[in-house]
């Protein structure tokens, strides 16, 4: 087999891979129709889209944490068929308001933050439950397929859901159709999970119920720099970056003056770029360095930047695939940082935390990012995010990089889990592995 696909070669990764291709294609077609259900709704309202977006990821920021106690206390099997019954319900809900007529944007607004919650137990989950099917050594690989994967979705999803939308007159009645597919498309992933074989899994012991687990997660978090600088980076990228379903709306309609079609045809051109770098990162092995996350992070802002100044539409769907390519590289590098950096009884903490981070800033980042549409136009949403996002990233590798001596000339590496985590300190003196 491909080392591009060698995590395939497992039974349970294989059905936890297709049922997402299932599932996620549905999420990317639920996310096109309802921001253009809010913008049908709301009068193409930049702030309603904003609070929309911000809700959807809300309580992650508020739940993330104690979703991870509960990702580490239960097996995650069985939690995700329950959280993806859990998306599947609001969506269902959704679907039938819009296809009779009767949604309104606070009808989005409330199911939205239901759909979050979900999303919330749902993330730690199943971040951590990679690491169960595959062995070590192929977990990096798995990461990497499963961005994907999730980019196969992202090509196809957004251009079916706009061809739908546009099929059915891109009306309020089209975009509920769309979701209802999304509504169904769930039970491919709880389905797959039921045909795993549980002797092939390798959990962890489950930990018990105590006082200070939560606590315990963040002071875990807390003494490892590599981890901190790592949340530092993906926070920023996070919050004011990657708002791309709103900014991407924003852009087609606003700057551009396009519909539906061309709105969704934009996502797929980004997951053209994002597919790619995913698959550069399936064919890496071991654990990535940090200098190719901090290069791929400021590269994305700069390209984000340069996206928001494009003059025509055309020039910006040029920009897109770059865009996705660059934050996909990213993104997986900081995951397969964090999971093979920590212990795994940790892991379900740290991987909420991580989530939480990531995007639980999307509250603070898509509202304000609406705000900057409404006062300064579309093209700031791209530009102010761009530069928010180099700045940060700079001003993180310089607080928790420079200072504790993970990055620089030497290139080191995170400090090996199970080394004593002030160890860090004497990086310098050459305590540390050198990547």
């Amino acid at each position: 087999m491909s080392p591009t696909f060698r995590a395939l070669h497992n039974h349970n990764y294989r059905l936890y891979a297709a049922g997402g291709i299932v599932s996620n294609t549905g999420t990317w077609m639920q996310r096109v129709a309802q921001d253009w259900l809010v913008l049908q709704v709301s009068g193409h309202s930049p702030s309603a889209l904003g609070i929309t977006t911000g809700l959807q990821f809300l309580p992650i920021l508020l739940f993330s944490a104690y979703a991870g106690v509960i990702a580490d206390r239960f097996p995650k099997r069985r939690m995700l068929q329950v959280t993806q019954a859990a998306m599947a319900v609001p969506a269902f809900v959704l679907g039938l308001l819009a296809v009779t007529g009767a949604a309104q944007t606070w009808h989005v607004y409330v199911i939205a933050f239901v759909f979050g919650i979900g999303t919330a137990f749902d993330a730690p989950a199943r971040q951590s439950f990679v690491s169960e099917m595959v062995e070590p050594a192929d977990l990096t690989n798995a990461v990497g397929l499963n961005s994907a994967s999730f980019n196969v979705a992202r090509i196809f999803g957004p251009a079916v859901a706009g061809g739908l939308i546009a099929l059915f007159g891109s009306g309020v009645q089209a975009t509920g159709l769309v979701i209802l597919l999304n509504a169904v498309s769930y039970g491919a992933v709880i389905y797959a999970l039921q045909r795993m074989r549980a002797d092939q899994l390798d959990s962890p012991e489950l930990a018990r119920r105590g006082k200070g687990m939560i606590r315990d997660g963040m002071r875990y978090v807390r003494s490892r720099p590599d981890v901190m600088l790592v949340l530092a980076i993906v926070f920023f990228a996070g919050t004011f970056g990657m708002n791309f379903q709103m900014t991407s709306a924003l852009m087609a309609t606003q700057v551009y003056h396009k519909g539906a079609g061309e709105y969704g045809l934009l996502g797929t051109t980004m997951a053209v770029g994002s597919l790619a770098g995913a698959l550069l990162a399936a064919r890496r092995v071991g654990k990535p360095r940090f200098r190719l996350l901090i290069v791929a992070g400021v590269a994305f802002g700069v390209v984000e930047i340069a996206s928001g100044l494009m003059p025509s539409y055309l020039w910006f769907m040029v920009l897109t695939p770059l865009l996705g390519l660059t934050v996909l590289t990213m993104i997986t590098a900081a995951n397969a940082t964090v999971q093979l950096s920590v212990a795994p009884a940790m892991r379900g903490r740290v991987m909420a935390l991580y989530m939480m981070i990531f995007q639980g800033g999307t509250p603070l980042g898509a509202p304000i990012v609406g705000w900057v549409g409404d006062t300064f136009g579309a093209r700031w949403t791209l530009v102010g995010g761009g530069a928010i996002t180099i700045l940060g990233i700079l001003a993180a590798v310089a607080v928790f990089g420079w200072s504790r001596g993970l990055v620089g000339p030497r290139r080191l590496a995170p400090v090996p889990d199970g080394e004593d985590p002030d160890a860090a300190d004497e990086v310098v003196a050459g305590r540390a592995r050198v990547a």
